[in-house]
C-alpha cells in the first residue's frame, strides 16, 4: 500500500504536465469560461476530466492485458520505447516551432452541453492513450504499479484529476497565463520532451538489465 501515493502523485503530475501547454482543449475551457461564465466553463473541464479517465482506464487494460502475458512483456518494454521516443519528438518538434497553433473554435450548437463539447473534444486527443500506455507500462516495470483494482484505481484518479486541475486554472487564471502564453508554452513542451526522453533512457536500462 505504500507504493499508492507515489502512484497517485506521479501520475498527477504527469497529468498536470501534459494538460499544461495551452492547447486545443485548454483554451477552449478557457474561452467557455470568458464567454458564458466561469460556471460553464468547470462543466466543459468536467467533460474533459471525465474522458481522460475513460482514455486512461482503456490504457491500463491495454497494459495489463500485455504485461501478464510473459511472452509479450519483451514486446511491451520495446513499444514503451518505441512510444516514449515518438512523443519526445513530437513534443520537441511542437516547442521549437515560432507559431503554435492554442486553440479551435468550437461551434455552439444546441446539441451538446458544455459537459458533452468536453467529452467530445477530449475523445479527440489521440495521444492520450499511447501517453497513458507508456506511463502505465513504466510503472508496472519498476514496481510502482501491481495492477490490483486499487493500483488502476489510483492511476486513473490521478490522470482524471490532474487533467482537471489544469482546466480549472485555465477558467479562473488564463488572463494572466495568456501574457506570456507563448513562451510558457514553449517551455511545457520543452519538460514534456525532457520527461519523454528521461523514460525512455530508463525503459532502455531495464531491457538490457
Amino acid at each position: 500500500m505504500e507504493h499508492l501515493p507515489i502512484l497517485f502523485f506521479a501520475t498527477l503530475l504527469a497529468a498536470i504536465v501534459a494538460s499544461a501547454p495551452p492547447g486545443l482543449l485548454n483554451v477552449n475551457a478557457a474561452k467557455i469560461s470568458v464567454e458564458k461564465g466561469k460556471k460553464s466553463g468547470i462543466v466543459f473541464s468536467l467533460g474533459i476530466a471525465v474522458m481522460v479517465l475513460i482514455q486512461a482506464y482503456i490504457s491500463v487494460r491495454i497494459a495489463k492485458f500485455l504485461i501478464r502475458n510473459p511472452h509479450v512483456v519483451g514486446w511491451l518494454m520495446k513499444a514503451a520505447v518505441v512510444v516514449f521516443a515518438v512523443l519526445a519528438v513530437f513534443f520537441f518538434i511542437k516547442a521549437t516551432r515560432k507559431q503554435i497553433q492554442h486553440s479551435a473554435e468550437i461551434k455552439q450548437g444546441k446539441t451538446l452541453g458544455d459537459f458533452g463539447k468536453g467529452l467530445f473534444l477530449a475523445s479527440l486527443n489521440f495521444l492520450q492513450i499511447p501517453f497513458y500506455s507508456g506511463l502505465n507500462t513504466f510503472f508496472g516495470a519498476n514496481g510502482i504499479m501491481t495492477y490490483e483494482i486499487i493500483d488502476e484505481v489510483f492511476f486513473i484518479a490521478g490522470a482524471g484529476i490532474g487533467t482537471f486541475l489544469v482546466m480549472y486554472l485555465y477558467v479562473f487564471y488564463f488572463n494572466k497565463l495568456d501574457a506570456n502564453s507563448s513562451k510558457f508554452s514553449k517551455n511545457s513542451y520543452y519538460i514534456l520532451g525532457v520527461l519523454m526522453v528521461i523514460l525512455l533512457i530508463i525503459t532502455l536500462i531495464r531491457i538490457n538489465y
